[in-house]
């Protein structure tokens, strides 16, 4: 028998098969009440734009070559877009987020094809617009 991936409650076979998709919300950090009550010491959620955050994303967008790019902080149901070049939104859930994912680990998350990535491939940010495809995390 396939050892399969645990992501949230489902885990999948391996190899997975695309019919087997069930987009896979981000779970909670252990740390989750500390990391949001800090998050909202910092008083940056809900703000106007600033030009040292927009700096950091045109710098972001240029380095690795992307339409897209954005400094999203993860607020307890929402990811939250401080700075944001290639897309007219200021926020989405949490739970079609990637930074939710991010947020995780200690590693710097990269996924070179997100369409192939169990976690997000039925994600409507990838199937739909602004059809993500390739995410550097940069935390």
């Amino acid at each position: 028998m396939m050892q399969g991936l645990p992501y949230g409650r489902v885990s999948y076979p391996l190899p997975f098969s695309k019919s087997l998709f069930i987009m896979i919300s981000p779970p909670l950090p252990a740390n989750e009440h500390i990391r949001v009550s800090t998050l909202r010491s910092l008083a940056l959620l809900d703000t106007a734009p600033e030009e040292r955050f927009d700096r950091v994303t045109r710098i972001a967008g240029r380095v690795f070559d992307v339409p897209i790019a954005l400094v999203s902080l993860i607020d307890s149901d929402r990811q939250w877009f401080k700075s944001c070049i290639g897309v007219d939104v200021s926020e989405t859930p949490r739970d079609i987020s990637f930074c939710g994912h991010a947020i995780l680990g200690e590693e710097i998350p990269l996924v070179p094809d997100a369409k192939q990535d169990v976690r997000f491939a039925d994600n409507p940010l990838v199937t739909g617009g602004p059809g993500i495809a390739f995410t550097p995390a940069i935390l």
